[in-house]
């Protein structure tokens, strides 16, 4: 809590430390603005100065990648000019204080993120946690999330392919909002956010600027909850997604005119962090007046106009001879215009109001002399206790029982009270719909085809954060191979805890490396990510949750892609892939049959992930009806999913209980008419047919009670 003695730099949630930095570069005390300027670019949420020395590990020098971190957005090669963007982030606090708008603006501003690199959005995916749904806040949070990311998506046009959701009590209070997106464009419309040439125009493109955000990246973003923090609910940005339509639009078009040098998105940090990067990227400064942006509240300080995160706005740097046509070109699309600055030689970046000089700074030391923290970190003490207790299915085990059970968890039956809130089916690119592994689609005018999952497993990252890190990367790529195509880049979103806990530290570092290392054994670039830390309230932190977003790519998109509703009477049933190894540490059956989180997930060897995936994609791509990743819930509800899907019941040889419900890595089912032929392990279980999952000696569920089962476990906890 503050009061008048508090200094401004611990209201605007700066250290001493860090202002005596900030006076150190400046040789003086800073002004009002510029102490305004460095409290939200060296937040955490802008600067990642707990978690940069870490982010090296990532790599992203493959050959196709062409623009790897630290631009608004990944870009990889897909040939014949073709190029596509990509980008994930998280509004989770945001989220938690207003869910519409949190949810809405963090929609909103990945857009941003993709049309900033000349790319038009093509998809967006939605990974989730929340608390519990036995509690109606939590009910709360969830139905405000969908509706303003279903909000925002479908009235700017763009549609919503995928996602995930997970519930568990460390959300309860915390919830995840993470968002990808995903654009296309041809390698001559590709732009960046380097500003160069003295004299270029700096123009604010979109909505004016209001209160709402001011604080969203330092205060909001950077700092843990506690209790009575609802009042931060002015700190949530206020989206509009028919000014972010038109203002996609118009800057397509400057793009094909060839009108600007540079552009940059307003988010996190507004007009401070636009300017400070378009200019320091540059090597260049930068003159602004404020008097020349428009603004929607009267008597706005300057730190105020610096801090604002109002949405759909746009910094454009445009040369001199160009500045009237850009203008004009706002005007045709109805979006408001204002040049408010000029590059210069630098290296300053100056900021007038009212004709005084309010700001004068290094524009480069806003982003390149943000503090890089090296955090301690400490192996938590819980590990050994949970690792003791490896978790087993018990002899006596009623297999049906189980089932409906598992069946009945919002995690895994059907999610479409979700998706069926967004249009998919936007552009007429959809080829494989939510509902499956991986969503699918097409390039319009060429063979080739785009995948994409999202995947994440905080049970397993809190269990073992190495091993959890590195099999979520294996999950996200068998869930693009599965549609046929090949896994070929990744982003990923970081969601921690306190990173001042060493704990927090050593869960984040050991994520880091087990993601970098699957990325490295699969030849996957990271192209991009967000860290989101003080996931904390009330002391407690979240789970470990790492995102991963996979992006699969093929140059002939199969004609008729695996689906999970393409079983058919008399086809066979294999399961392909690693063998079962009896793996239940952090297992659906572990947490929600018995209520227990314990064991240590298995490892995961680099050679068998690489043959399994090939192969997946070598038979999803051949015209193979079903090829379905087995993860949540085991074989049981993986080919419950595939029967229900079909409307067909499945026949099984002899199977025990433990591989029913076992959730060993890199294992797929293979539904079909013909025995798949592959180099990896494969044994076929079972035959298609009946009204039943029939489980042999272990007893049968009717399909009839399973589809109902599985249809309302989510719709019956919201309604």
């Amino acid at each position: 809590m503050t009061t008048e003695a508090t200094p401004a730099h611990i209201q605007l949630g700066m250290t001493d430390e860090e202002y005596d930095s900030v006076c150190e570069i400046l040789g003086r005390e800073p002004r009002p603005a510029e102490l305004a300027m460095y409290s939200v670019m060296w937040s955490e949420h802008c600067s990642y100065k707990s978690s940069r020395k870490h982010l090296g590990r990532f790599g992203s020098d493959q050959p196709w990648v062409v623009v790897g971190p630290g631009e608004n957005a990944g870009v990889v090669d897909l040939g014949d000019g073709w190029l596509a963007a990509l980008r994930i982030e998280s509004h989770n606090h945001p989220s938690f204080v207003e869910p519409y708008q949190g949810a809405a603006t963090g929609v909103g501003g990945i857009l941003r993120d993709v049309f900033t690199m000349g790319a038009r959005p093509v998809a967006v995916w939605d990974p989730l946690r929340f608390g519990p749904l036995d509690d109606p806040h939590n009910r709360y949070l969830l139905e405000g999330v969908v509706s303003g990311i279903a909000g925002y998506g479908n009235a700017v046009g763009v549609p919503t392919l995928g996602g995930e959701v997970e519930f568990a009590d460390r959300f309860s209070k915390n919830p995840l909002v993470n968002v990808m997106a995903l654009g296309l464009l041809k390698q001559e419309q590709l732009v960046l956010s380097a500003a160069s040439g003295e004299g270029n125009k700096a123009i604010l493109l979109g909505n004016a600027t209001g209160r709402d955000g001011i604080g969203g990246a330092s205060i909001l973003a950077s700092a843990s909850f506690e209790e009575g923090d609802e009042g931060k609910r002015p700190n949530v940005q206020v989206g509009d997604p028919f000014e972010e339509k038109k203002l996609i639009e118009a800057c397509l078009e400057l793009y094909d005119e060839g009108l600007v040098v540079a552009i940059q998105d307003l988010g996190a940090a507004g007009i401070s962090c636009a300017t400070s990067e378009t200019a320091g990227n540059g090597g260049m400064g930068m003159d602004v007046d404020l008097d020349n942006v428009h603004v929607r509240e009267q008597g706005m300080t300057p730190g105020e106009i610096l801090m604002s995160e109002s949405q759909e706005r746009m910094l454009a740097i445009v040369a001199p001879e160009n500045e009237q046509a850009v203008l004009d070109l706002a005007s045709k699309w109805e979006i408001d215009a204002r040049t408010i600055g000029e590059v210069t030689q630098g290296p300053e970046l100056r900021v007038f109001s009212d004709g005084e000089l309010v700001a004068e700074v290094p524009a480069a030391s806003l982003a390149d002399d943000a503090p890089i923290y090296d955090r301690p970190a400490e192996r938590p003490s819980y590990l050994d206790e949970v690792w003791a207790d490896e978790p087993s299915i018990p002899d006596e085990v009623d297999v049906v029982d189980a089932l409906r059970t598992l069946l009945d968890d919002p995690a895994i039956g059907d999610r479409s009270w979700i998706s069926s809130q967004y249009d998919h089916m936007l552009f007429l690119n959809t080829v494989v719909e939510p509902g499956h592994d991986g969503s699918l689609m097409r390039i319009k005018g060429t063979t080739k085809g785009l995948a994409v999952a999202t995947d994440g497993d905080a049970f397993r990252t809190y269990l073992d954060p190495r091993r959890g890190g590195a099999r979520i990367v294996f999950e996200g790529a068998m869930n693009v191979a599965v549609t046929g195509t090949r896994p070929y880049a990744v982003v990923d979103n970081l969601n921690f805890g306190n990173p001042e806990n060493p704990e927090v530290m050593w869960q984040f570092i050991e994520a880091v490396d087990g993601m970098a290392w699957a990325c490295e054994e699969l030849d996957l670039p990271v192209v991009g990510g967000n860290v989101s830390f003080y996931n904390q309230t009330d002391g407690v932190d979240i789970y470990p949750a790492p995102v991963v977003g996979v992006l699969g790519f093929t140059e002939d998109i199969p004609t008729k892609p695996p689906r999970l509703d393409a079983a058919e009477h008399d086809m066979g049933i294999w399961v392909i892939g690693s063998e079962a190894e009896g793996d239940l540490a952090g297992s659906a059956f572990d947490r929600i049959l018995n209520g227990s989180l314990r064991g240590r997930p298995a490892d995961v060897d680099g050679d068998t992930a690489r043959r399994v995936i090939t192969s997946v994609a070598d038979l999803a791509s051949s015209g193979t009806p079903v090829v379905h990743d087995i993860s949540t819930g085991g074989l049981a509800v993986a080919l419950a999913e595939i029967a229900i899907k079909s409307s067909i019941g499945v026949i099984l040889d002899d199977i025990s209980a433990d591989e029913l419900f076992d959730e060993t890595p890199l294992r797929a089912i293979v539904v079909s008419h013909h025995e798949p032929i592959t180099p990896v392990n494969c044994r076929r279980i079972g035959t298609v047919g009946g009204a039943d999952l029939d489980f042999g000696d272990l007893g049968s569920l009717p399909l009839a009670d399973a589809a109902h089962i599985w249809s309302s476990a989510l719709p019956r906890r919201m309604n």
